[in-house]
């Protein structure tokens, strides 16, 4: 399927938004802007609590290759003496998803983070709908994910991560299922990685992770909701990918993550469409704004979707 129908939005966007031209801030990389410096230290320490799981995709393997002598553009993360660092996986034997699958879930919910991993680790894209605003209202992730527990016999209140996999009709719940789901169906078959079977270690690791964070994404901030889904590049081992789905999060605003782990042929995808990369990367369809940098994206996401406190 066309990534591009991928993008589809399934809320509607309130009327009046503060839509403003925005220009791209060119992409330094690594670069911390001051006052977002705690909230990356935060999400760096929880990748490291999780010995930076989500960093890489499954079956990661990198060389040294020639580079080519005509002008293509090829994305490599060093170039030494004619040389590049060539980084893949083994993703080239596995099952790909015709279309996306969809979690309902929250950034600070460690359970919640084991799937995402998992989702990283096969390179997979998905789309998240953030389940923060607990107000009960009928157009609410969180109604919704009701609904569709309920129309798939699922028994109890809604748990989270709920995957619906709309390749196979697949609804369920439970992180540790959810994980084996995904490596049978979209991996090898193989067992998943010991640092999402350790079963307490793995909770613990991955809550821990959260609480670096401060627990960011996990509460709800009132917004206006948006017509389309936006797009963000992105992958979970990155700090400053974290910040950005926090705000998502805070904002309840879906969104369709596309995978870009080290490892991960999409990133020479993004480098053919911007002429560099770096994660995390924007692209809201409701403004046509596409941009870089995890300070602007989290000071875009809060002008143009935030509602003024009253």
């Amino acid at each position: 399927m066309n990534r591009a129908l991928w993008r589809r939005g399934m809320c509607t966007r309130a009327s009046g938004t503060n839509s403003t031209p925005t220009t791209s801030p060119t992409p330094r990389k690594f670069y911390v802007r001051p006052d977002q410096s705690g909230k990356v230290a935060g999400a760096a320490l929880g990748t490291l609590l999780r010995l930076g799981t989500g960093a890489l995709v499954d079956g990661y393997r990198v060389s040294f290759v020639k580079e080519p002598t005509t002008e293509e553009k090829t994305y490599s993360v060093a170039r030494v003496a004619g040389y590049r660092v060539h980084e893949e996986s083994k993703k080239g034997t596995w099952t790909r998803p015709e279309q996306p699958l969809e979690f309902w879930e929250f950034e600070s919910c460690p359970f919640c983070r084991k799937a995402r991993e998992a989702v990283t680790l096969l390179d997979l894209d998905a789309i998240y709908y953030p389940v923060t605003d607990r107000s009960g209202t009928p157009d609410t992730f969180r109604s919704i994910a009701k609904k569709i527990a309920d129309d798939a016999g699922l028994e109890g209140r809604p748990r989270f991560p709920m995957l619906r996999d709309p390749n196979t009709g697949k609804v369920m719940y439970e992180s540790d299922d959810i994980i084996q789901y995904l490596y049978q169906n979209y991996g090898d078959g193989s067992t998943p990685p010991l640092m999402l079977r350790m079963g307490f270690l793995t909770a613990l690791t991955c809550g821990l992770a959260s609480l670096a964070q401060g627990g960011a994404g996990g509460s709800y901030k009132p917004a206006k909701k948006a017509e389309q889904n936006l797009v963000l590049w992105s992958y979970e081992g990155s700090p400053f990918c974290k910040v950005v789905r926090a705000k998502l999060n805070e904002l309840a605003i879906p969104h369709l993550i596309i995978s870009v782990p080290r490892g991960s042929a999409k990133r020479q995808q993004l480098y053919e469409m911007t002429g560099t990369f770096q994660a995390p990367y924007l692209e809201d369809p409701n403004t046509g704004v596409k941009m870089y940098e995890s300070a602007e994206i989290v000071d875009y996401l809060e002008r143009e979707y935030a509602l003024a406190s009253t």
